[in-house]
């Protein structure tokens, strides 16, 4: 995410290295270089330029102290406008009402239909709500297919009627089905449209007219970068929507859509989609996002993802086995399921603060366990019981059964071990004690 952005801020802020204070020369040579990095990113001209005045502004009106340097002064002031930029504070969801009512728009391939499925899905799980999707695009009946595959999916109920060419009168129906039976809020997926077709613009502002939702979403696709904020623009003329939603920001993004979007139709971002899966769906944080185009990592959004992961009763029966040395393979599995509802690994990497740039280059798989998978499942369940069984033999036979060389199996067994003792090690309060103590005071076992 932003991979290309963050490197050329950084480049830029290697002008100040070593520079005793900022003068009117290197913050103009600095910032020369930032506003070719948001150029770059297809972020739109003016914003770019406005952005890099603010920073000069500020940048040359403080003094730096002597704890910071220049160069950590304009990272401070960058991000301050970063944030700034992209809204402030997250933006809230309105779903207040009975029910509450989200209406979607954008273009056809933003992704709405999906996104309405994680929204539902993240209503559900995350604030209790209990969500009705409403099939609106009465133009594909593959769409409508999809919203209840996605439905079914999930378990949530999904309101259509093919045989109803209005999307009006199918919204305000689906509407007092759910005052009937008990939903709260109700999710309108519409038809995609082109900011120029005058008649599909006309039938979305009447279904908004005629359901006067709590909140109208603008569903865009983030790889269109500069496209995406025009497009926006024409959509908030005429629906004057509430919120932004940024799909697929996990792929091959510059972020000029993130950054721009904001200033140019004061709208907030609400939601960013980061994978296909039905929970790749975050509520948009503008000082996360900052901190992660400036190579700070995003440790709170880790932490929270791990969170949510996070099962006391397991945890606490995990450590008992570790403290008795009988952690085994299949509680190895089992926390590597866990790492991999978090997301996938390249982008848990990236929220680890100066990993995204140690990362660059490395190609990770989307799914970067199968192979050590592979390896645990062609083992015995008393194999993964009882890893001390694993002799030469076996390791032939499991190597065999994964489709890995015996050098793989060799090398897991040995990460395996390593794992199992540390995990021994730091479940002992004593033995903390001692290892720091030991570290204090600069030597190590056996060194």
């Amino acid at each position: 995410m932003f991979e290309n952005l963050t490197e050329k801020f950084e480049k830029a802020f290697k002008v100040l290295k070593g520079q005793g204070q900022i003068t009117e020369i290197n913050v103009a040579e600095t910032l020369k270089e930032v506003r070719r990095a948001l150029l770059d990113a297809d972020v739109n001209f003016k914003t770019a330029k406005e952005f890099t005045g603010r920073v000069k502004e500020k940048a040359l009106g403080r003094d730096v102290l002597t704890a910071v340097s220049p160069g950590q002064l304009m990272i401070k002031i960058c991000h301050e406008e970063l944030v700034d930029l992209m809204g402030g504070d997250e933006a809230t969801l309105n779903f207040q009402g009975n029910p509450g009512v989200i209406l979607m728009s954008g273009l056809q391939g933003s992704g709405k239909t999906t996104f309405s499925g994680k929204l539902a899905n993240f209503l559900e799980n995350k604030k209790g709500k209990k969500p009705l999707l409403v099939a609106c695009d009465v133009y594909r009946p593959a769409a409508i297919d999809q919203l209840h595959v996605l439905g079914d999916q999930l378990g949530v109920e999904v309101f259509s009627n093919k045989e109803e060419k209005n999307p009006v009168l199918i919204a305000q129906a689906a509407i007092q089905h759910a005052k009937s039976n008990g939903f709260n809020v109700v999710i309108v997926d519409t038809a995609g449209r082109l900011a120029v077709d005058e008649q599909m613009m006309n039938e979305i502002a009447q279904v908004k007219q005629a359901i006067q939702p709590t909140e109208t979403l603008f569903v865009v696709d983030s790889m269109t970068g500069q496209d995406a904020v025009n497009t926006a623009k024409a959509f908030n003329d005429r629906i004057d929507f509430s919120g932004v939603v940024l799909t697929k920001l996990d792929g091959d993004t510059r972020g000029g859509a993130a950054l721009s979007i904001k200033a140019v139709v004061d709208k907030p971002i609400k939601f960013v989609g980061t994978g296909e899966k039905m929970d790749a769906l975050d509520v948009f944080y503008p000082k996360r996002m900052a901190d992660r185009i400036l190579g700070m990592g995003d440790v709170v959004s880790l932490v929270e993802r791990a969170q949510e992961q996070f099962d006391e009763e397991e945890a606490r029966k995990l450590q008992k086995k570790i403290q008795k040395n009988q952690f085994d393979f299949n509680d190895f599995l089992g926390q590597i399921q866990q790492i991999k509802k978090m997301g996938n690994v390249k982008d848990l990497m990236g929220m680890i603060p100066g990993m995204g740039k140690a990362m660059k280059g490395v190609e990770i798989e989307d799914d970067a366990f199968k192979h050590v998978e592979a390896i645990i499942y062609s083992m015995t369940p008393k194999e993964r019981s009882n890893p001390d069984l694993i002799n030469g033999s076996r390791k032939k036979r499991i190597a065999s059964g994964s489709g890995r060389d015996i050098q793989e199996v060799n090398k897991l067994l040995k990460q395996f071990n390593d794992t199992k003792k540390m995990m021994k090690l730091m479940s002992n309060k004593k033995n903390m004690m001692s290892l720091m103590k030991q570290m204090k005071g600069g030597g190590m076992p056996g060194m």
